[in-house]
């Protein structure tokens, strides 16, 4: 069997490269041959008949750790079983997306506003808009972007001066409001969902951030999840339909929270905060459902 492991065709991000490079390694233990192929060959295409042709037709499965959906969409349709599947992909990289679809669930999330999208950069964020969002959500609160990874594009908003500076800067941006949960300042848990099972579980901290992100100097130690997380973690996956994905629930003060899910949730700092081997369970399950 051959797999083909697919990853953005500019990253240089430490983290990324160990990803593909640790699945691929657990592959090759698994006797399986894995290629890792940088998306830059335009792996498939529609032709002059309106069909779309693949150049991977050599391979029985791909792991797809880019974000190109236009790639990873008429990959699918030429029959490749990806990991994960396009629509899947699609759905977590838009966050506000991402809540639509697990609205009315029973997870639980953080009140959330979706950005007033603008084409005109000349044009202003009106005082109604800015004062909706204030009188919804009160301060502090955070406005993020809809794309974005690694804590990026992730703002705390303290008062009327900084939520007006903030919704100018992202006016033609998809971006979000929300409620700010001070409970979990600087700190969430990030669980890992393999074959709708929770497999692993970190707690992350930040000492001088309200973000936790480990890639911005955060900390990680291993836990074990209550019941309850683990359950809307395994649900939210499901929902998502989902084979891999990281989810970061927020620390609220009744309950615990779903912030985000990540369908290509780094594993390098779970693997060494946990000691347990992500990429072989992720490389298990791929397995198991092409067999």
């Amino acid at each position: 069997m051959k797999a083909t492991i697919i990853i953005n065709a500019y990253s240089r991000l430490e983290h990324s490269l160990y990803q593909s490079d640790r699945i691929r390694e657990e592959l090759l233990r698994m006797g399986v041959e894995a290629d890792i192929l940088r998306n830059n060959f335009f792996a498939a295409s529609v032709s002059d008949s309106g069909e779309i042709v693949s150049k991977l037709g050599d391979y029985a499965f791909c792991v797809y750790l880019d974000k190109d959906k236009y790639t990873s969409q008429m990959l699918e349709r030429a029959g490749m079983r990806l990991f994960n599947r396009h629509d899947a992909i699609e759905v977590c990289d838009d966050k506000m997306t991402t809540f639509i679809r697990l609205a009315d669930s029973g997870i639980p999330m953080p009140r959330t506003l979706a950005g007033l999208l603008c084409y005109d950069p000349q044009e202003d964020v009106s005082e109604q808009t800015l004062k909706e969002v204030e009188d919804s959500l009160g301060y502090p609160m955070i406005v993020k972007m809809c794309y974005g990874s690694l804590g990026k594009g992730v703002f705390k908003v303290d008062n009327a001066d900084q939520l007006r500076r903030a919704a100018r800067e992202l006016k033609c941006t998809p971006h979000l409001f929300q409620r700010f949960v001070p409970e979990s300042y600087g700190r969430d848990m990030r669980v890992m969902v393999i074959g709708g099972k929770c497999v692993a579980a970190m707690e992350r901290r930040s000492d001088g951030d309200f973000r936790s992100n480990l890639e911005l100097g955060g900390s990680a130690k291993a836990i074990t999840p209550p019941r309850e997380v683990a359950a809307m973690c395994e649900k939210a996956a499901d929902i998502l339909r989902l084979d891999y994905c990281g989810v970061d629930v927020l620390y609220g003060k009744d309950e615990y929270l779903l912030c985000e899910v990540n369908s290509n949730a780094f594993f390098r700092g779970l693997e060494a905060a946990t000691g347990k081997n992500i990429a072989r369970a992720y490389c298990e399950h791929m397995l198991s459902c092409i067999k």
